[in-house]
């Protein structure tokens, strides 16, 4: 765990209530380093929110950072798996389910209703058949699923739905998850009980999500040319960026937009003196069946914060892949390391998934290296603008050579 210094850019249920912040308009939070000290930062926030937001002056004034206790990013999952301290367990928990709720963590409904039976075995004890345990669901639906999956009716409807009507689609398949959440063999099973193995249950199900224990930044994004005017416009995003790579998210739509690993991009961004502050991300594609290079432009005054945490992440893993074989010979695998791996357990590939990519949804620039010069075209380019990315012998990324059939504009 890591302290984190922001403002409410996401605060909790109690401050949301009567905080106002400039986290309305873009501000994000900062994670805290070992050499960081907290009060000389909150000196420096304003000046902060300046170089990296695009709040307006009046709110930059008024604005107080808060000081948060928040999961590390660069802890890795499996050690999340080797931590028996109920206490821990818990704020890994409550920071993972927070994300879930807020839709912060893109999630399908089948993985949404998963995750709710354990809130519901959490915090109403083990499932009792019957109707209190279902008034007892209804009456606290939004605390176990994202709000777009509570939707209820309103005015008279509401009022005549009664205690005893049927259940709505949410709450039907999060008490049908909630009843098969199994209880720890031997062990008291009361309300009282341990709740360490939910916690645990709950956090491995969250890593099943690719943007898991990521840290987010906001910024925008070009939407693909649409009409006979070609009009397109910026959208709204988040990115995502943990240990293992990458995510786009869509803010409003809560789907991921492109997700890659590390070993399948490049990237670069450009300074606020050059040009508008952007990230740029480079990976494989493929046009009407041609392969091609592809540059996302990510608008963001937190570019440099995005390049700067990407590159320590790539710095990160190379550091503890070569300490790996140190530690296999180091003694036999406790029972929380013969757990399966993250790289091991099946990635949510459903067809529609939220957290499948939809690169239709982006506006992304294609080249080609032709002789000396590099020229834009409807697809690909020979080389990388960019030298920041793992060697091409540890990734998958990989240039593509130019075709004569290739269209240039």
């Amino acid at each position: 765990m890591d302290g984190t210094e922001g403002n409410a850019g996401q605060p909790g249920p109690a401050e949301r209530s009567h905080r106002s912040s400039v986290s309305s308009v873009g501000a994000r939070e900062v994670q805290l380093k070992p050499k960081h000290q907290p009060y000389k930062l909150g000196r420096q926030w304003p000046e902060l929110l300046l170089r990296f937001t695009d709040a307006p002056d009046d709110d930059v004034a008024m604005d107080e950072p808060s000081l948060q206790f928040r999961r590390n990013v660069f802890f890795p999952k499996r050690r999340e798996l080797q931590i028996h301290d109920e206490e821990v367990l818990r704020l890994l928990y409550e920071e993972a389910k927070g994300n879930v709720l807020a839709a912060r963590y893109p999630c399908d409904v089948e993985d949404c209703e998963a995750l709710g039976a354990l809130v519901c075995r959490v915090q109403l004890g083990p499932y009792q058949p019957g109707q209190p345990t279902a008034c007892a669901v209804r009456e606290k639906l939004d605390s176990f699923l994202p709000t777009h999956l509570c939707k209820r009716g309103h005015g008279l409807f509401a009022a005549l739905r009664g205690r005893g009507a049927k259940a709505g689609p949410g709450e039907q398949g999060l008490l049908n998850a909630y009843c098969k959440v199994k209880e720890a063999a031997g062990g008291d099973s009361g309300r009282g009980a341990s709740l360490s193995t939910h916690y645990r249950a709950y956090l491995l199900k969250s890593h099943e999500l690719p943007f898991y224990g990521c840290a987010f930044f906001h910024g925008e994004v070009d939407k693909p040319a649409q009409g006979f005017l070609h009009r397109g416009g910026r959208k709204p995003v988040v990115v995502a960026i943990s240990l293992e790579g990458v995510h786009v998210i869509d803010s409003r739509e809560k789907h991921v937009l492109l997700g890659l690993r590390f070993q399948e991009l490049s990237w670069d961004h450009t300074s606020p003196e050059e040009e508008e502050s952007v990230l740029w991300l480079e990976f494989d594609g493929d046009n009407e069946g041609t392969p091609v290079n592809r540059l996302l432009k990510i608008y963001s005054k937190q570019a440099e914060l995005m390049s700067g945490l990407i590159e320590y992440c790539i710095e990160l893993n190379q550091t503890s892949e070569l300490a790996a074989p140190q530690e296999t010979v180091s003694g036999p695998p406790s029972a929380a390391s013969s757990l399966p791996s993250s790289a091991q357990r099946p990635q949510l590939q459903r067809q529609g998934s939220v957290v499948c990519s939809r690169l239709q949804h982006l506006s992304t620039i294609d080249y080609v290296e032709e002789g000396q010069q590099i020229k834009r075209v409807k697809p690909k380019r020979t080389t990388s603008f960019f030298s920041r990315q793992l060697s091409m012998g540890q990734g998958s990324y990989t240039v593509v050579q130019p075709a004569d059939s290739l269209e240039q504009g």
